[in-house]
């Protein structure tokens, strides 16, 4: 019995501190918990959701089935207990009966924002990528704050090569977290991958910025020098700009010299760095 209370004080800290821990939460499943559920006592509902969402995580349906049939019996019209069960459908990849219990929730609940995420996984697991383009838009015409959201949105537009949307996603994102070096590094990237004048010259700007807010920042060091190394042969820039742009360039190789040299030798260094040469 002493097993049991350990246990069930373990889960409770893992609750409290938002670890998952699936594989031990498992264990003790198999070990303990399965065969005394009865003796769980006031936390047992909510052992069961944590150990249902454990098993789902290693695919491990059986495990999940157990929890759910559980906890479908105490409260047959939950939509906690629905959710559980769209997910477990995921899990077996059957996505239309997942979807359907998913839609029932939404129905119930529209501003259900769980569920509507749950949507988009399944959609996306489906690469049904249009249809969960539109859902997370949907979706964040209520929850416009949700910054993981914006970011989703942002990988999902990409993955259509819709550059100018994708780089919408992250502007919002920039909005509410100016001072994230990773973001500014980011919209970089794609306005680079768009190619042309104007995009080249944001995507400078955008470099230099995450370079000023993180100065260890090697991938936006690496960007700023093919971004301006390719604005030195643009046909739109003025001597001036030419000047301006090689300068930085010889600035970030510099930058990235002295933060491989701490780690590296010269000889490797100097391999690396020469392909990065236009």
């Amino acid at each position: 019995m002493s097993d049991l209370s350990n246990d069930i004080e373990t889960l409770r800290l893992w609750r409290e501190n938002n670890d998952r821990k699936s594989r031990e939460t498992i264990n003790m499943w198999n070990e303990t918990l399965g065969k005394n559920i009865d003796k769980l006592g006031k936390e047992t509902h909510v052992i069961l959701e944590q150990v249902c969402l454990a098993a789902l995580d290693f695919y491990n349906v059986d495990i999940a089935q157990k929890c759910i049939w559980r906890l479908y019996k105490e409260f047959p019209d939950s939509l906690r207990v629905k959710k559980l069960e769209a997910m477990y459908h995921e899990a077996s990849e059957n996505y239309e009966k997942a979807l359907s219990i998913i839609n029932e929730i939404i129905k119930a609940d529209p501003t259900n924002s769980a569920a509507r995420k749950r949507k988009v996984a399944v959609l996306k697991a489906q690469n049904k990528i249009p249809e969960a383009i539109k859902e997370l838009v949907d979706y964040l015409k209520i929850f416009m704050v949700d910054a993981e959201a914006w970011q989703e949105l942002s990988e999902l537009y990409l993955t259509e090569n819709d550059y100018n949307k994708a780089a919408f996603c992250i502007e919002e994102l920039l909005l509410h977290n100016p001072h994230n070096h990773l973001l500014h590094q980011r919209l970089a990237d794609i306005r680079y991958t768009q190619g042309g004048f104007e995009n080249l010259e944001l995507a400078r700007a955008y470099y230099c910025q995450a370079v000023k807010l993180n100065p260890k920042n090697l991938r936006a060091l690496l960007g700023l020098h093919m971004t301006v190394s390719n604005l030195q042969y643009a046909p739109r820039s003025t001597p001036q700009k030419k000047k301006e742009n090689q300068q930085l360039s010889q600035w970030a190789l510099e930058e990235i010299r002295k933060m491989y040299s701490k780690e590296t030798a010269v000889e490797s260094l100097e391999d690396r760095l020469s392909a990065l040469q236009l």
